[in-house]
């Protein structure tokens, strides 16, 4: 069973910043003052966690971060989960890349997705069009600059004809890809494409689909599909007897938000893998402004077959689970609270 770790950053104790989001409870947050975080990132790479990554979406930027990361850092790979890939240019984007190559010796992971109609034309101003055909523009774009190929690029969106380079002292000539593939198209073309997939609220059980997916896209281009890591985000809920039906409320919320106000990708996707009851019944309580009745409307079924919640050990027994169905690296959010302590709780996880 492989490991890795999302976290944030903020610029205080007192005020989450980097992975807030309108509507939710700000005491759910996976954030902390940046020095905490990095104590954390370096007890998860000291314990054996394969890669760190960083959320961006409307808050701090990612790039700044991802920097601090590499330079108290030795061996754990350093990424985006996710950088968008509107707001900045491919070009821009190769350049911070391989500024960070410098620095880190070699370790990032670009996790790059469309984000969604909301952020990118509400918050930079740009209209959300292909958002599919950008992606890939955007990643050849990309891992041409990076290779030190000159950039001749001809596509529907981009049309490149100069011939730039990218000069620098290369630790290797290649920055693994990975995607927040979700829809049955994105899926595919990230099976010709990419080199990961970073799938968020999957269900558990049907891990091997996304490998099913995938293979369309990778048998196009006569590739092996074991080549591209499913690497889905594994958001741990901890169960220990005291106030366990909070907790299962807590596990809700998310879900509730990725339904109603996170675009269509996400209700679509839960609602084709199995859940179409309990997605219809939220966004209807949702549509009423009853916000309770929208948390209580995801079931118990939904929350265990998506999230993973029990016991420390039964956490352990699920996760591994989620490795036999098909994950091949999982993302969990780091743990809230004192370094000592999440350290400890890091250790049960991957021992």
């Amino acid at each position: 069973m492989r490991l890795g770790i999302l976290t944030g950053m903020v610029s205080t104790e007192k005020k989450a910043l980097a992975t807030s989001m309108p509507g939710t409870r700000s005491d759910v947050v996976i954030s902390e003052n940046w020095q905490t975080s990095m104590e954390k990132i370096k007890i998860a790479e000291d314990l054996g966690y394969e890669c760190v990554v960083v959320p961006e979406s409307w808050q701090l930027s990612a790039i700044p971060w991802l920097s601090l990361i590499a330079e108290h850092t030795n061996k754990i790979q350093i990424g985006t989960s996710i950088i968008n890939s509107f707001s900045r240019s491919p070009a821009a984007l190769a350049q911070d890349y391989a500024t960070l190559e410098i620095i880190s010796e070699g370790r990032m992971i670009l996790g790059i997705g469309s984000s969604s109609a909301a952020v990118v034309e509400n918050y930079h101003g740009i209209p959300f069009k292909k958002p599919l055909r950008r992606l890939k523009e955007y990643t050849e774009i990309f891992n041409i600059l990076i290779s030190g190929e000159k950039l001749f690029y001809e596509g529907e969106i981009y049309n490149l004809t100069q011939g730039f380079s990218l000069r620098y002292d290369r630790p290797r000539d290649h920055v693994p890809v990975w995607i927040a593939s979700l829809t049955p198209k994105s899926l595919e073309q990230s099976g010709e494409i990419a080199d990961g997939i970073m799938p968020v609220h999957w269900p558990s059980t049907r891990m091997n689909e996304l490998r099913q997916q995938l293979d369309i896209g990778a048998k196009k281009i006569n590739r092996d599909v074991n080549e591209v890591t499913i690497a889905p985000h594994s958001h741990l809920f901890i169960l220990d007897g005291n106030n366990d039906n909070e907790i299962w409320d807590e596990a809700r919320r998310p879900l509730e938000m990725y339904i109603n106000r996170m675009g269509n990708f996400y209700h679509e996707m839960m609602a084709r893998t199995g859940w179409e009851k309990e997605v219809r019944a939220s966004q209807d309580a949702f549509a009423k402004k009853d916000k309770d009745k929208a948390v209580q409307a995801i079931s118990n079924e939904m929350v265990e077959e998506i999230q993973v919640i029990g016991t420390i050990e039964q956490i352990r027994e699920k996760l591994q689970q989620r490795s036999d169905n098909g994950a091949d690296l999982q993302i969990i959010y780091m743990p809230k609270g004192d370094p000592k302590i999440a350290g400890r709780l890091l250790e049960k996880l991957i021992s």
